[in-house]
């Protein structure tokens, strides 16, 4: 795709850590251009304090996202659904296949996983946002130019 698409959402498992940041980024880059949203199969009751301070790092406030559910999303209103992990793939697929948009699967490491002290935690998530936002260009192309 060479423009960035009308709407997407994001879906991870909690909501908490990858699809938040992929929607942040998406915001960042393409502004009001982009409808975006994310959620979780089974969503957090709050995002990772360490998704927020890597997010505000670059930018883009995450400190008083709520996450939302899977369920609650409305079904084909996204002209494209990704998955961030593969326990999304089969849902994701069956959202678009109802909707009639794209899906599209983009498994992401899980930051929480790491381990060590907390630099090195933050840094396996700066990781997972690079490489977010490196997906995100690839595939949507480069960021709208705003005056």
């Amino acid at each position: 795709m060479s423009r960035p698409p009308a709407s997407v959402l994001f879906v991870c498992n909690l909501n908490r850590v990858r699809s938040p940041m992929a929607a942040g980024l998406t915001r960042k880059l393409y502004g009001n251009a982009v409808k975006v949203e994310s959620c979780g199969l089974q969503p957090s009751d709050a995002i990772d304090p360490m998704v927020a301070v890597v997010m505000q790092e670059v930018g883009v406030d995450l400190f008083d996202y709520q996450p939302k559910s899977f369920a609650e999303m409305p079904v084909g209103v996204f002209e494209v659904v990704v998955a961030l992990s593969d326990e999304t793939w089969v849902p994701v697929q069956a959202e678009a296949a109802r909707g009639g948009t794209e899906a599209d699967r983009w498994t992401t490491e899980d930051p929480t996983l790491g381990e060590g002290p907390r630099e090195m935690r933050l840094e396996a998530y700066r990781m997972v946002r690079r490489s977010l936002e490196q997906r995100i260009l690839d595939r949507f192309g480069p960021p709208l130019e705003w005056e």
